[in-house]
């Protein structure tokens, strides 16, 4: 598979979509956060001194998304049609963060489903760290994209 954001002299480029057809494409990721399961059910109970948790990470998570293009250097800036974030955990300390975003575009929106969700797990992060510091953000991975040339696909793990 060739490698297409360098150019001819081996230097970083911005990929060019211009001859790319547009159609409508979806992108789905997942973290987790693990941390303790008290610090889990005062996130969950809205106890925890900043506020909720969960709202403000949804928040986070949507905004990252909306600019993914400036914190990745070869992203291309996309209208995004659809942006959701949805959380649930484990009951044990594992917080999970799934999020998808949406676009009809000519090129795919992987990167700002990742930046969604690794922005709320900061977020829970930033937001938790006063009660617990050694929270563990990840693995955070794609678990299924469509649309493109390249077609659909789904995450198959451990493989």
């Amino acid at each position: 598979m060739e490698l297409t954001h360098f150019n001819e002299q081996g230097r970083a480029r911005m990929v060019d979509v211009s001859d790319k057809e547009i159609t409508s494409r979806t992108a789905t990721a997942r973290t987790t956060v693990t941390m303790n399961p008290d610090t889990l059910s005062r996130i969950k109970a809205g106890t925890i001194g900043k506020g909720d948790v969960l709202a403000v990470a949804q928040v986070a998570g949507i905004m990252a998304a909306k600019k993914t293009s400036d914190w990745i250097p070869m992203c291309h800036p996309l209208p995004l049609t659809g942006i959701n974030l949805v959380f649930g955990d484990n009951g044990e300390g594992e917080l999970y963060i799934e999020g998808t975003v949406k676009t009809t575009g000519k090129t795919g929106v992987e990167m700002e489903a990742l930046t969604a969700v690794s922005a709320a797990a900061l977020t829970v992060y930033d937001m938790c760290k006063a009660l617990q510091k050694d929270m563990v953000i990840g693995p955070t991975h794609l678990v299924s994209k469509t649309g493109g040339k390249n077609g659909d696909y789904a995450h198959q793990p451990n493989g």
